[in-house]
């Protein structure tokens, strides 16, 4: 009796010697081949993990999130990436699922397995030349400007452009003032009066309820140059901020990253109840971003911008085509130019930060 090729994967025919074929003998018209692996029909159908808990991401080291399940400070994982996720990006704030083992006990590993939607998304690239972008923090409300008012002194184009990158990922800017015993912050502070951001003082000083007031509910990223005092205000809102970045920015390894975003969570803040349907279920967490040298704005375009501002979208969308929005001489039809009043002041408050991403400085 022959081997069957169907079995072992042997060319066969029934009537040659022994059943086998020598491959001098072989012909297509009487052979039958057991399919390669390759042609086999395979499932790319992901696996639901209706499991799966929510929760955020905290820190990122080296291939490896360090999560907190259900917005609960207390029940920090360390997961990595399910294979099925391939190479999707997972940052700061981003809200997941976690399958695996969730418990939190040293050594123990779970499982990223979903990445939700973003809500609001922060981006830069390294310069205005840099067709990369990187995302620095996700799903965040509110992006806290640190500015210090001397010492060194403020830099309106860095607002500016932050200002930019806040309005065109769906936050809401926040100027934080720090050192205002060291200069009067009022003339700094009218160069954004007519953006309607809102300003609160942050020095050493100085109380920080007017400052947790705004931030309490929601997750704040915190950006600035590095001796602003961001790193001062950041002890002072989370004490225990030494610590605990070392837990979550070291993922269980208790190393602090430096050169990475944190999420912090302010004490004495409850636990969101996730099933109350509000914009944010984490809020009530703070971002801390390393110090920025340079803030590059090269994936965004003036259309974008203005954009952002629904007050001046619908009159912006009567400019002619490839309007830059910056009015005379560069764009003498451009229609916001029609607008008077307090848009009229707005409108020339949006040409300064178009102004600031047409500058290619290092702020």
């Amino acid at each position: 009796m022959g081997i069957d090729a169907g079995e072992f994967g042997r060319i066969h025919r029934a009537d040659s010697p022994g059943g086998l074929l020598t491959p001098r003998q072989y012909d297509e018209s009487d052979v039958r081949i057991r399919p390669g692996r390759g042609t086999r029909p395979r499932t790319k159908t992901r696996p639901t993990h209706a499991d799966a808990e929510t929760a955020m991401v905290v820190s990122v080291d080296r291939g490896r999130w360090g999560c907190v399940i259900g917005g609960d400070p207390d029940r920090l994982v360390v997961a990595m990436r399910a294979r099925e996720l391939g190479r999707t990006p997972i940052v700061v704030g981003d809200d997941v699922g976690v399958v695996g083992d969730v418990s939190g006990k040293v050594d123990a590993l779970a499982r990223i397995v979903r990445v939700q939607e973003r809500r609001t998304v922060l981006r830069r690239t390294a310069d205005d030349t840099d067709p990369f972008e990187r995302v620095v923090v996700a799903n965040a409300d509110q992006l806290l400007i640190v500015v210090a008012l001397a010492d060194p002194p403020p830099r309106s184009g860095f607002v500016e452009r932050a200002m930019v990158a806040a309005y065109v990922g769906g936050l809401q800017p926040v100027l934080c003032l720090t050192k205002a015993d060291l200069a009067d912050p009022d003339d700094f502070v009218s160069l954004f009066s007519d953006l309607d951001v809102p300003v609160v003082m942050a020095g050493r000083e100085q109380p920080l309820e007017p400052l947790l007031d705004r931030i309490s509910g929601s997750l704040t990223a915190l950006i600035g140059h590095s001796g602003v005092g961001k790193s001062t205000l950041v002890n002072r809102l989370v004490p225990e901020a030494n610590r605990a970045t070392g837990i979550v920015s070291g993922v269980g390894k208790g190393r602090h990253t430096s050169t990475q975003s944190v999420a912090l969570h302010l004490p004495g803040v409850p636990t969101p109840d996730l099933t109350s349907g509000d914009r944010n279920p984490f809020g009530g967490w703070v971002i801390d971003t390393p110090g920025i040298r340079s803030f590059g704005l090269a994936h965004i375009s003036p259309v974008d911008v203005v954009a952002a501002f629904s007050d001046l979208a619908v009159t912006a969308e009567q400019c002619p085509r490839g309007c830059t929005h910056l009015g005379p001489p560069a764009d003498p039809e451009c229609a916001l130019d029609t607008l008077t009043g307090k848009a009229a002041q707005r409108v020339q408050a949006v040409r300064r930060l178009l102004v600031a991403i047409a500058t290619n400085e290092t702020w």
